[in-house]
């Protein structure tokens, strides 16, 4: 049986599919032990909007367009969808949290990863930490 899944930020597919990012490595590896372990690796629709769109911005879109193929053949990445209740949690969540400086698909994520009781998050963004989380490709 597999253990429990993992949820992956933006921060770390732009990470995976950027070989000069500072965490490239660390998601690579990380990336690989997951698959070895059975994890399954959860994300949103947001998410990977907010990968792809960044790594055509900082890379190029062959390299987002790889990221977008990978992501659809893999049979361990498991993209859910911000429906409109996690739309109306993750608002919630959003203005509760005002004081901080999460974006809106951080707290999608957050939303989704209580909803699914997930404690792993495959990212590099501290505001997972601060929201709770374990972050998995800390660099600091």
């Amino acid at each position: 049986m597999a253990s429990e899944a993992a949820f992956a930020d933006a921060s770390f597919f732009f990470a995976l599919a950027a070989k000069r990012d500072l965490a490239h490595a660390a998601a690579a590896s990380t990336f690989a032990r997951l698959l070895r372990a059975q994890r399954r690796i959860v994300t949103t629709d947001y998410v990977v909007d907010e990968a792809l769109t960044l790594i055509k911005a900082r890379t190029n879109a062959t390299i987002s367009l790889q990221l977008l193929d990978r992501i659809e053949m893999s049979g361990t990445i498991v993209i859910e969808s911000v429906n409109p209740q996690r739309f109306d949690a993750a608002k919630a969540f959003f203005r509760k949290h005002a004081d901080h400086d999460y974006s809106f698909t951080d707290c999608t994520s957050f939303v989704l990863m209580r909803e699914l009781k997930l404690r792993d998050a495959l990212t590099t963004d501290a505001h997972f930490v601060e929201a709770g989380f374990r972050a998995l490709l800390r660099t600091d």
